[in-house]
């Protein structure tokens, strides 16, 4: 059952102390672009519709692009410029979704090259669920071998995250395997929260039900 919806990282001299303090604030303000991206995400994503939606997403995709300008070597960056942009994808639907799709998985895979256990692995989950997500040869470059192996890549780096359970049960339900769809579902379920992220845990845990539902349905 295959669906074609399109659905996102000391050098003390002359100066002394405040080199290494400025090297700090670096560090600080990647971890507060981090923390606001996925926050306005979360909210983009979960809460917004239709236009209003589309919009917010355009400013996240330009701010993301300007932390990838400004890190290149950040893999967090990275990460999140493609979250964002295949997000973006499943909202806006049509050709311009695919072209997205494609943007999305240059940026992780170009996390991968930089650090791919970056944010627990989230670029082996977010670029597998493209694998499964995005239409096979001729239209795009979908692979459900290549999607199951990032998947569980990102599972033996992160194996009670919310995340990557959620994504290996809906890919498992998509292949029509519900006995594993349901056993990753419930692994989900699970998972620790996230006190810096409440809204995406409780909008992915909605999902997860939504999915366990599903999947009580066609058993």
């Amino acid at each position: 059952m295959k669906s074609t919806k399109l659905y996102a990282f000391v050098l003390i001299g002359l100066l002394g102390l405040p080199a290494l303090s400025a090297e700090f604030n670096s560090s600080d303000n990647s971890q507060q672009r981090l923390h606001d991206l996925q926050q306005r995400w979360a909210t983009v994503n979960y809460q917004l519709e239709n236009d209003k939606q589309k919009q917010e997403f355009e400013a996240l995709v330009a701010d993301a692009q300007q932390w990838v300008e400004q890190e290149p070597e950040s893999a967090p960056a990275h990460i999140w410029l493609g979250i964002i942009k295949s997000t973006y994808a499943g909202a806006k639907g049509g050709l311009g979704a695919l072209s997205l799709a494609k943007e999305s998985k240059k940026s992780l895979e170009k996390a991968l090259e930089l650090d791919p256990n970056a944010l627990d692995g989230s670029a082996y989950a977010s670029l597998g669920t493209l694998y499964y997500k995005v239409p096979g040869w001729p239209f795009g470059f979908g692979d459900d071998d290549k999607a199951q192996q990032l998947l569980e890549k990102a599972l033996t780096i992160n194996p009670d995250g919310i995340d990557p359970n959620y994504f290996y049960a809906d890919y498992w339900f998509e292949q029509g395997n519900y006995a594993k769809a349901e056993h990753y579902a419930q692994k989900a379920l699970k998972a620790a929260p996230r006190p810096e992220r409440q809204l995406a845990d409780e909008a992915r845990r909605a999902e997860v039900n939504q999915l366990l539902a599903k999947i009580q349905r066609e058993q």
